[in-house]
């Protein structure tokens, strides 16, 4: 009986074994299957991961793309930037289109014989078209030749040439460039308004007008201020207009170069010593307003007219009765823009003053400022000639006759531009040499 136990005893410890066994070998069989269950949960993250990073990748393709390239335009200034005359008129011009287009200027000043003997103004062109130039501006008449050397020579540059009459269709010197436009003001309404305030302030009489060189320009700038000094004479003095002086003395140039040119100084005093109490200023600085306030501290009662720049009359205010200015940066945001957005078209551009507000700067190419040297009675009266033009006053309507006697309108012919432009002399009533020697 004994033996009955031990051996049930035995049997249930194998079984006790057997069952131990059955549930210990699954574990570690079991553990590997789940974990190639969850493998494929581990390595879909993965996969995704590329979804996340696409957007970091995409993003450098916005911050990354080359910015636009810059637009450059360069300005050949023929004298002094800061000369508070005709180039300071063109780099500030160039300033405002930096700032209201965001266009890059690159500029040389002094492009002249004198300040840069043996260099010619297509020469330095060159050299802003290195520094990134796709337009050059030449600002004066005195490069009227290089601008178009230049323009043929190079015709993927646009070129701009001021005062010039190269691509004028109807003008006499016509020649098909289509990189090359032309730009000028008509001054000719500015000057004749400085000419209107010089004759009503005058006490003798006697006006002066202090030119630079002689050429179609200066020879119709001269004539209409002596046409706006006439016709205010005439008719809001009701003076004789044979009893009205108006002497012309040409320097030589645009400004003085000591040695080959008259000083203006000396001409401006000239003037002030024989009796011209008001000196009309045709060249790009400032003399006749300086020697008119020295005049002015000597006890002398005397005036002047400045020319090209807005800012002129700060110089000298007590004896400034104005200034006729041009306004480049109509012109220059027509053209420059038209280069930039590559719709430039040769143009030959002769712009005017804005008769709703002829000191508008966004607007008018022409403008007249007056200085506090014009009297309240002179201002009013200058004011009524400027709505006079505005309504459509011309000045340039016959009979008109040369310096020489010759018939330049007959009656009630009005001139056209191109007999305007090219005024081969003086008027009849001025007194000064019409022709360079």
């Amino acid at each position: 009986m004994k033996r009955y136990w031990m051996l049930v005893l035995l049997l249930l410890l194998v079984a006790l074994g057997l069952t131990a066994c059955k549930k210990a070998t699954p574990t570690p069989t079991e553990a590997p299957a789940k974990a190639e269950e969850a493998a494929p949960v581990e390595t879909e993250e993965p996969a995704k991961a590329p979804e996340e990073t696409e957007e970091p990748t995409q993003a450098p393709e916005a911050t990354e793309a080359p910015a636009p390239e810059e637009f450059v335009f360069g300005l050949l200034l023929v004298g002094p930037k800061d000369d508070r005359g005709w180039s300071q008129a063109h780099f500030e011009a160039g300033k405002m289109v930096e700032e209201k287009l965001g266009y890059k200027m690159v500029w040389l000043d002094n492009v002249n014989p004198a300040a840069r003997p043996g260099i010619t103004p297509d020469q330095l062109a060159m050299e802003l078209v290195d520094k990134g130039a796709k337009v050059v501006i030449f600002n004066s008449d005195d490069m009227y030749d290089e601008a178009l050397t230049f323009a043929q020579e190079n015709p993927d540059i646009y070129v701009i040439h001021i005062s010039g009459d190269h691509v004028w269709k109807e003008g006499k010197r016509y020649v098909e460039v289509p990189n090359l436009s032309n730009l000028m003001g008509r001054m000719e309404y500015g000057k004749m308004i400085a000419g209107c305030a010089a004759a009503l302030t005058t006490k003798t009489g006697k006006l002066g007008y202090l030119g630079p060189l002689i050429n179609d320009e200066t020879r119709r700038l001269a004539a209409s201020a002596y046409l706006g000094a006439k016709y205010c004479w005439q008719n809001y003095l009701g003076k004789d207009p044979a009893d009205l002086k108006f002497k012309v003395t040409w320097i030589g140039f645009w400004f003085h170069i000591p040695g080959q040119t008259l000083d203006p100084t000396q001409v401006a005093n000239e003037f002030f010593d024989n009796g011209y109490d008001v000196v009309i200023s045709g060249i790009d600085t400032t003399e006749a307003l300086v020697q008119a306030k020295a005049y002015r501290e000597k006890g002398q009662e005397v005036w002047a007219v400045p020319y090209d720049y807005i800012h002129a009359c700060e110089e000298a205010p007590e004896v400034c009765l104005g200034v006729p200015y041009f306004n480049w940066y109509p012109g220059y945001r027509q053209l420059i823009e038209a280069a930039a957005k590559d719709q430039w078209e040769s143009v030959f551009l002769w712009l005017g003053p804005d008769w709703q507000d002829i000191n508008n700067l966004e607007t008018s190419s022409v403008g007249y400022l007056k200085g506090p040297g014009l009297s309240e009675e002179a201002s009013a009266q200058v004011d009524k000639f400027i709505e006079e033009l505005a309504g459509g006053l011309n000045l340039w309507v016959g009979p008109l006759k040369l310096q020489d006697g010759t018939v330049y309108l007959k009656e009630g012919e009005v001139a056209t531009d191109v007999q305007i432009w090219y005024l081969p002399q003086l008027l009849e009533g001025m007194e000064g040499q019409s022709v360079a020697e």
